[in-house]
C-alpha cells in the first residue's frame, strides 16, 4: 500500500517507525471506528507476522511512532521506554506567547481521574506518577507560540497536561485540555530508541502543513 510506503520513516529487521498521521487511534476503542490495527497487515514489508506498535500516540497526534517486527524486538522496545532510554521529541503550538528562546522544566506528578461527567482526563496531583517535560520556545507570534516539549517521563496525556496546567498555555485545538475548537497541533517529531549491539532507531517525521497554515512551521529544528 503505497500510502504507508510513504510514512515509512525507519525500517530494519526489528524496527518500524512510521510517520502516523492525526486523527488515526493506535489501538480500537469503543468509539473507534477505525485505528492502526486494521492496517497493520499492509505494514508487513515481506515479513510472515505484522508488527505490533510498541508504545501509544494520541488519536489527534501524528508522528513518530514505533512498531516491532518480531516479539523479542517488541519486548526489548518495551523495556528501553519502561526504563525510559528512549528519547522523544515533540513540537506543538500553544494558545500563549512566550519571549523567544524561553525554557525551563515542568515537573508535575499526574493521576487518572474519572467521572460520569466528564469521563476520564489526567490530573496534576501530588498523589500521582512523577512527571517531568522539558521545553522550549521556538517561534513567537502572539497570542501564540510554537514550543518543542522533550519529556522525561511517560505519562498518558503528559505534554498535554503540562502544556495546559504547567505553563498555562493548553495545545492549540486540544479537545480535552484547551478549547478543541480546531485540529490539535501536536507532533511526535523525533525518536530514538538505543538498541544493544546494534545502532540506535532513530526518525524524524516531517512537520505537518497544518503548522505552516497556523503561522508556523519547525522553524529550522
Amino acid at each position: 500500500m503505497k500510502e504507508w510506503q510513504d510514512r515509512v520513516l525507519f525500517i530494519d529487521a526489528e524496527a518500524l517507525v512510521i510517520d502516523k498521521p492525526a486523527g488515526l487511534a493506535v489501538h480500537p476503542g469503543p468509539k473507534t471506528r477505525e485505528s492502526l490495527e486494521d492496517h497493520l497487515d499492509s505494514l508487513r514489508f515481506g515479513f510472515r507476522r505484522p508488527p505490533l506498535p510498541v508504545h501509544r500516540l494520541d488519536r489527534d497526534t501524528s508522528g513518530c511512532l514505533l512498531l516491532a517486527r518480531n516479539p523479542k524486538a517488541h519486548r526489548a522496545f518495551a523495556g528501553a521506554f519502561a526504563e525510559g532510554r528512549v528519547q522523544k521529541l515533540y513540537l506543538a503550538v500553544v494558545e500563549r506567547g512566550f519571549a523567544q528562546g524561553a525554557e525551563g522544566l515542568i515537573d508535575l506528578p499526574l493521576l487518572k481521574r474519572s467521572s460520569r461527567e466528564r469521563g476520564w482526563r489526567m490530573v496534576v496531583a501530588q498523589d500521582g506518577r512523577p512527571a517531568r517535560t522539558r521545553w522550549k520556545v521556538i517561534a513567537a507570534t502572539p497570542p501564540r507560540a510554537l514550543l518543542v516539549f522533550i519529556p522525561e517521563t511517560g505519562r498518558t496525556h503528559q505534554v498535554r497536561v503540562h502544556a495546559a496546567y504547567g505553563l498555562d498555555a493548553p495545545i492549540v485545538g486540544d479537545p480535552v485540555y484547551g478549547s478543541g475548537a480546531e485540529p490539535m497541533l501536536l507532533h511526535a517529531l523525533a525518536l530514538r530508541v538505543p538498541r544493544e549491539g546494534k545502532p540506535p532507531v532513530e526518525a524524524r517525521a516531517p512537520v505537518p502543513s497544518a503548522f505552516a497554515v497556523a503561522g508556523f512551521a519547525d522553524a529550522g529544528i
